[in-house]
Order: structure tokens, then C-alpha cells, then sequence
């Protein structure tokens, strides 16, 4: 038996990604971004995210539908995100596949957002795709602008979450600093700090990388970005009382340095404590090319294995990553078996 054609719809945040997929192959994986509707306000306006996917759903269906070369009557499920995310953004995508599921009598599954992150890892193409056998159990490092959590990946649709961000993301701490080092609204913020460090010295500011010393496995941001505030507040009366003004490119680095360190402490705690050679990264974050340098060369001295992402485009907020896990979902028989099964959930949770 052939695997199952599945269309993924994924307006979670301010992405309106709809994708084809069968089985772990992507046939077609396509996306609507929203960054220049928000990028004046420096950060996603809930309205006009929600008003955005409603716009533009329909053609991102039609045209992942004629990438895939498939029909409505080829698809054996819709697949859909239904949290964690901005509400009336998945509210969006929700109704648009319940309103599919019931037109074309369609099975529907829910996927979790951060459960797709954890899949995308092991996406392949027509041709297959490198980062193959999956050898359970994994360890997946999870950072996006939402979220950063550490998961015990047991076996497929099995988690648990073994470290978590006790209040901000490392993505959102990433943004925010970007906003404050150029004092103006910059949207999305971490590629701009990567940017910023390929030209600073990491090692300009020693910033404190949060939780090092606790056993746990949890991450907190909010006291480094306070601590960046602090050394910019010093900074700015400095430039009054005619210093020098500060190199934005050595604070930039500096901070991403603290930022990709605090990361890997625990992926490192918790490799050691769970015995658990194989890695996995994924989330927006996992695009900083440092954090990925960084990883492997971890993982490698404990002579393990780290699986990202294996394209770009599967990095950030994608539909195809929410097809491969419905993928596996609908190989355990986990369909919604009701449309009140299916709503939306701002802070559904791993489990």
C-alpha cells in the first residue's frame, strides 16, 4: 500500500503555508509570508494576520495543489495546525480545513506546531533524503520566537518535555535585542543580529548566559535581555558624555554568542543525563548558522549525531512539516473523530 497524500495547512503565526506531502516526501510546499504586512510595526499585528491568511489562503492551496500535479480527489487527508500559535491566525487555517474535510470527505488530523518542528527534520524530497534511518530515541532542541523546550523524542508521536523556557523565548529575546541595539522596529530581528555579528567579536561583552549553573534543563531570556538594556542604557549616557559610541556589530555578537551558549549548556546536560547520542534541531532559530556550527561540533565530542532541518525552507513556519507528522499520526489511527476535536489552542502543549 502506497503512502497516503496529505494536504497541510499550517497559520499558526504570520505564515499562510500550505504544502502536499506523501509519506516523509514533500511534493509540494508552498508559503504566503506576511513580513513586509508586519515589518513597519516591528512585531505580528494579530488583525492583520488574521485578515492576511484570509486573503490569500485559497490561492496557496490551489497553487501547492498544482505544484504537487494532484487534485482534491488524490488527497487521502487534510492535516492542519491547531496550536500552539497567535489564535485567530489558526482560527483561519482551522475552519479552512474543516470546511475541505466536509466538502471532499476527507479525514482531518490535528497536529501540534511544535510536534511539526520535531518532524521536519526528517522531510525528504522525491529523492530521499540523507538524514535517513530514524534511529529513536532522539533529543530535540526546539527554538523558535515562541518557544524553546528541550524534548525526550521516545518513538514516534511520543514526547516529553524535559526542559523549558521559564519565560521567553530565545527567538523573541533575539528580536527584541536586534529592536534595541538599532533603537528602531525591526521585524523578524534574528537575522538581523546574525548579520550584525558576522562583523563583531563575541568575546566584546561577556553576557551572562542564563540558568548555567542550575541541574535542570530550563531556559530563561528575560534576565539577558535586561542585562542588554542595562549595558545600552551605560552606553547611551557614555555617548552624552562625549565617548565613543558603541560598535553595534560587537554587542550584536556578543549577545547571539550568550544566546546560542545558553542553548547548548543544556542540550549538553541533557545528552549527559539521558544517555542520548542523537540530536535534533529545529524551530526558526535553527536558521543562525553559528547555533548549527556550534551544535555539531557538541554533538560530535559526544560522539553523537545532530539531524536538522535539511532545507531552508523548512527552517520557519512551513505546512510540509505538519504533513509529515500527520504522516505518522495517521499510520497509529490518531484522526479527529469529530470537528469539536479540532479547535484552536494559543498554548496547546507537547504531550
Amino acid at each position: 500500500m502506497s503512502d497516503p497524500i496529505i494536504l497541510a495547512i499550517d497559520t499558526s503565526c504570520d505564515e499562510t503555508s500550505v504544502a502536499v506531502t506523501c509519506g516523509r516526501c514533500i511534493l509540494a510546499n508552498e508559503m504566503y509570508s506576511q513580513i513586509l504586512v508586519h515589518k513597519k510595526w516591528g512585531g505580528v499585528v494579530p488583525n492583520l494576520a488574521k485578515r492576511a491568511h484570509e486573503e490569500r489562503i485559497d490561492g496557496v492551496i490551489e497553487t501547492a495543489l498544482k505544484k504537487s500535479k494532484k487534485a482534491f480527489e488524490d488527497i487521502d487527508y487534510i492535516a492542519v495546525t491547531y496550536g500552539p500559535g497567535l489564535a485567530i491566525a489558526l482560527g483561519v487555517g482551522i475552519n479552512k480545513a474543516k470546511d475541505l474535510s466536509l466538502k471532499y470527505q476527507k479525514k482531518l488530523i490535528a497536529v501540534n506546531h511544535m510536534e511539526g518542528h520535531i518532524y521536519s527534520c526528517f522531510a525528504q524530497n522525491s529523492k530521499g533524503n540523507p538524514n535517513t534511518p530514524i534511529l529513536f530515541p532522539y533529543i530535540a532542541l526546539l527554538v523558535s520566537g515562541g518557544h524553546t523546550e528541550l524534548v525526550l523524542f521516545k518513538n514516534h508521536i511520543s514526547y516529553e518535555i524535559i526542559g523549558e523556557t521559564l519565560d521567553d523565548a530565545a527567538g523573541e529575546a533575539l528580536d527584541k535585542a536586534a529592536r534595541m541595539i538599532l533603537d528602531a522596529h525591526v521585524y523578524p530581528g534574528g537575522p538581523v543580529i546574525e548579520e550584525l555579528a558576522k562583523k563583531g567579536n563575541p568575546n566584546f561583552i561577556r553576557f551572562p548566559r542564563p540558568l548555567e549553573k542550575s541541574k535542570d534543563l530550563n531556559f530563561s531570556y528575560s534576565g539577558l535581555k535586561t542585562s542588554l538594556y542595562n549595558y545600552l542604557k551605560s552606553e547611551s549616557i557614555n555617548r552624552q558624555s562625549g565617548q565613543k559610541a558603541y560598535d553595534k556589530h560587537h554587542i550584536a555578537a556578543s549577545f547571539q554568542e550568550a544566546v546560542i551558549d545558553s542553548l547548548l549548556i543544556k542540550l549538553e546536560k541533557a545528552v549527559i543525563t539521558y544517555k542520548i547520542r542523537n540530536v535534533l534541531i529545529a524551530g526558526g532559530v535553527v536558521a543562525n548558522m553559528s547555533l548549527r556550527k556550534k551544535a555539531r561540533v557538541l554533538v560530535k565530542t559526544h560522539n553523537g549525531k545532530v539531524i536538522f532541518p535539511p532545507y531552508k525552507s523548512l527552517y520557519g513556519d512551513n505546512a510540509a512539516m505538519i504533513g509529515i507528522a500527520a504522516y505518522y499520526k495517521a499510520k497509529k489511527g490518531m484522526f479527529a473523530q469529530s470537528f469539536d476535536d479540532v479547535e484552536r489552542q494559543a498554548r496547546a502543549q507537547l504531550i
